[in-house]
């Protein structure tokens, strides 16, 4: 019998400091950064965002994002034998940030490590869940996205610190002997790592390089609907499915415009696309997983519904993933 894997329960956390674009344009007008709630919402569709406060990090966001994922699916953390993590802003160089949150768990003993697609990294981290169930590796795994963008941002810069924010998504996924993952379809493509990066590193104990968010947004946009198509596509085919069959778009949470356009490729109406970008801004690899959860809990989106997942990042990556809930 084929082994297959499914989400069994999700979880979200944002952290409770959550600033309006009044609050941001405020913030950086101090600075001498001229920008207007208008200028944002026309151009990204963003109206909040929440930042995390001092001495808070991507593992105290993803532990309690899992809490609520494994309080869903009536699990215990002892129950779970794989954790990935998808960040792009892990507490420290090493180890991963799933192993801190392992340890914040109490959940030793299974696999546990960090996956790195910036954007794209919980449609890669769940593809990777999904290989290991189906594979007999893993059968409880949870697969976590958790971002603290806000201490990556240039609060110079307006056309990209007001774009993103902070929080926590995750999902339990297990072995099933029916289909929960039906298709996957991620790349990446390593001449764009100039549109959307952060050039810096550290090196005998000093920040080497610019330790800051840079993004070309024109060729991010131009590039990130032409391959969202693709894969979303892409991942249909495999599970020999056509646009017709998906209940509900989940995007990554980037730009309202972005969303707009794919969603029309895919010949789908806005109505079941799932749209948490006004009120958390861009959480990077935590978008999807925050989105899900977000329209799970409020009753939108039903159990034996088929959902399409992808993502596109920096690298740059981008991916789907086709499932049934």
């Amino acid at each position: 019998m084929r082994r297959y894997s499914r989400i069994t329960g999700t979880g979200s956390y944002l952290p409770p400091r959550r600033l309006t674009n009044a609050d941001l344009v405020a913030q950086l007008a101090a600075q001498g950064v001229e920008s207007s709630d208008e200028w944002i919402v026309e151009r990204t569709g963003i109206r909040a965002r929440h930042f995390v406060d001092p001495g808070v990090f991507s593992s105290d966001l993803a532990l309690e994002a899992a809490k609520n994922a494994l309080a869903a699916a009536g699990l215990l953390p002892k129950d779970i034998d794989l954790i990935i993590v998808a960040t792009s802003t892990p507490d420290m160089v090493f180890p991963s940030t799933a192993c801190i949150l392992q340890n914040k768990l109490g959940a030793a003993g299974g696999a546990a490590f960090d996956v790195q697609a910036v954007c794209s990294g919980f449609v890669y981290a769940l593809t990777v869940a999904d290989s290991m169930i189906q594979t007999g590796i893993a059968s409880k795994a949870l697969v976590v996205g958790a971002e603290v963008f806000s201490r990556l941002l240039d609060f110079k810069d307006r056309t990209t610190c007001v774009l993103f924010g902070d929080g926590a998504g995750a999902v339990v996924l297990e072995a099933s002997d029916t289909p929960g993952i039906l298709a996957s379809d991620i790349h990446a493509d390593g001449k764009y790592v100039d549109i959307l990066c952060v050039p810096g590193h550290v090196s005998g104990g000093n920040v080497m390089g610019d330790p800051l968010l840079k993004m070309d947004g024109q060729a991010v946009f131009k590039l990130a609907v032409g391959v969202l198509e693709e894969a979303a596509r892409a991942a249909l085919a495999k599970a020999g499915k056509t646009e017709t069959d998906i209940d509900w778009l989940i995007p990554h949470q980037a730009n309202i415009r972005i969303m707009q356009s794919t969603a029309r490729k895919l010949k789908m109406s806005m109505d079941k696309v799932v749209v948490t970008v006004d009120q958390h801004g861009n959480t990077s690899a935590a978008s999807i997983p925050l989105a899900l959860d977000s329209a799970v809990r409020s009753g939108k989106v039903k159990p034996g519904e088929t959902l399409m997942l992808e993502g596109v990042g920096g690298g740059f990556t981008w991916g789907a993933v086709l499932l049934n809930l």
